[in-house]
């Protein structure tokens, strides 16, 4: 049970220094050479993860074992990362942004859970897509 919440407030944490993080990136800062030096230092850092989760075989193996999904990963990341960089460059507001980008993101994901997970939705569920949904219309006003 440690693990549930440890891996959801160390999510929530991470998802909040993220956002304050590019959003106080300096304007004159190439997004470019930015993301060069996250990905350098986040490949380093995962490097240091590798005590805590042992190879059960070599690193070639462990290699062997990926699938295109690690390396389309990728590309969301970058996109993810250049997009909300961009995003505050643009004048979204930190307060805004996430939570558009989220709830979103979220209303696109149903969809996909439904056909290609088999997933299912309740009478619950879909009023928290309405609810969802209002509060996209909401904030996109701006004031």
């Amino acid at each position: 049970m440690i693990l549930f919440y440890f891996a959801i407030v160390l999510t929530i944490a991470a998802a909040v220094m993220y956002h304050v993080v590019l959003k106080v990136t300096p304007g004159h800062v190439n997004p470019a050479i930015s993301l060069v030096i996250t990905y350098g230092l986040a490949t380093l850092l995962s490097l240091g993860l590798l005590p805590f989760f042992p190879l059960k075989t070599g690193i070639v193996e462990a290699f062997k074992q990926l699938n295109w999904a690690s390396y389309i990963l990728a590309f969301a990341l970058v996109g993810l990362e250049a997009g909300y960089l961009l995003a505050y460059r643009a004048g979204w507001r930190i307060s805004v942004a996430a939570i558009f980008v989220n709830a979103t993101m979220t209303l696109l994901l149903i969809p996909i859970g439904l056909s290609l997970f088999k997933e299912k939705v309740t009478p619950l569920n879909i009023a928290g897509i309405l609810v969802c949904l209002a509060g996209l219309v909401m904030m996109s006003w701006r004031n």
